[in-house]
């Protein structure tokens, strides 16, 4: 075992294999555990873990919360919405009032690219990027890269396709630092408009139609079209975005026979996915993505909490 050197989790880009390998070995074993049905550990007993989402999630927050409370600890959700930032406080002030609480794990999910690691310089807590603007999501790139590590039994030189809305997507940016660290073949998918300008910077093979991107791939990742942080213009009507982009039979067929189709959800069905694809049970792994969420978040807490002990700093 490979002690995790950081004492806070905000970003995978940079992180040393060894470290990436050892967080995904432990939340193996985590999801075993889950499976056995001996959930409850004391690993986290005493330690108050706060969950503080200034962006609606449903599945993170979720999983968070019960891998804490797997693991022992005290779990507290701050609803944003009901809370003092919507009344005019500051990121700062927010951070003088988590440290009077004395929590000792914060996960943040904030529409702010940085948000977390400004927080993790003014809190006492581990903090944990839950995602952060379009910058990264790591614990969501942990758990693809478990399913996927259980589905072909490595990760290192499999081709992976990421599809879709690449420009706004931390998740997309997380997994093409996890996997590309790991030794995987990266591929984008996407027109033009829905891809970063620096993304041939990352090291990824750039392809602007699903044709030559899919094939031959071993897994194949779609991503959620994020209308929401689209000014508009990006994409023609979701009919002919789902004709030329979204993931049908006919163009899975490309892939190898054995490819797995993954989704960080939420899904818009019809648009980048179809159902019959989002729903087969011989290719789809989407619903096992949910159930690693947890094990994944089981391990990082493990970890933080470890390294809180030995009084670890950045």
């Amino acid at each position: 075992m490979v002690a995790y050197p950081h004492r806070h989790l905000l970003a995978l880009q940079g992180l040393e294999p060894p470290y990436i390998a050892d967080l995904l070995d432990l939340a193996e074993s985590y999801a075993l555990l889950n499976r056995s049905g001996k959930t409850q550990r004391d690993l986290l007993k005493g330690r108050t873990l706060i969950n503080l989402f200034f962006e609606d999630s449903t599945r993170t927050r979720t999983s968070f919360e019960l891998a804490g409370k797997r693991l022992g600890a005290d779990v507290i959700n701050m609803s944003v919405s009901q809370s003092s930032v919507n009344k005019g406080e500051t990121l700062l002030d927010t951070a003088s009032t988590l440290n009077a609480m004395h929590c000792d794990l914060l996960v943040v999910r904030h529409a702010m690219s940085g948000a977390p690691a400004l927080l993790s310089q003014k809190v006492d807590a581990a903090v944990i990027n839950a995602g952060d603007g379009t910058h990264e999501h790591p614990t969501q790139a942990l758990l693809d890269a478990l399913t996927i590590r259980r589905h072909k039994g490595k990760l290192e030189n499999l081709t992976v396709a990421i599809c879709g809305d690449v420009l706004h997507s931390r998740v997309a940016r997380s997994n093409i630092h996890l996997l590309s660290a790991m030794n995987c073949r990266v591929r984008v998918v996407a027109p033009p408009t829905l891809l970063p300008s620096e993304v041939e910077r990352m090291g990824v093979e750039v392809f602007h139609d699903m044709k030559s991107g899919l094939r031959d791939a071993d897994v194949v990742m779609m991503l959620r079209l994020q209308k929401e942080r689209m000014a508009g213009g990006l994409v023609p009507s979701a009919r002919e975005y789902f004709r030329f982009f979204g993931l049908d039979g006919a163009k899975l067929s490309l892939a190898k026979p054995d490819a797995i189709v993954m989704h960080p959800g939420p899904m818009n069905r019809g648009v980048e996915i179809d159902s019959a694809v989002a729903d087969d049970p011989a290719r789809s792994v989407i619903g096992e993505q949910v159930e690693m969420g947890v094990a994944v978040r089981m391990a990082v807490l493990d970890t933080l909490s470890r390294n809180l002990r030995r009084n670890a700093r950045p």
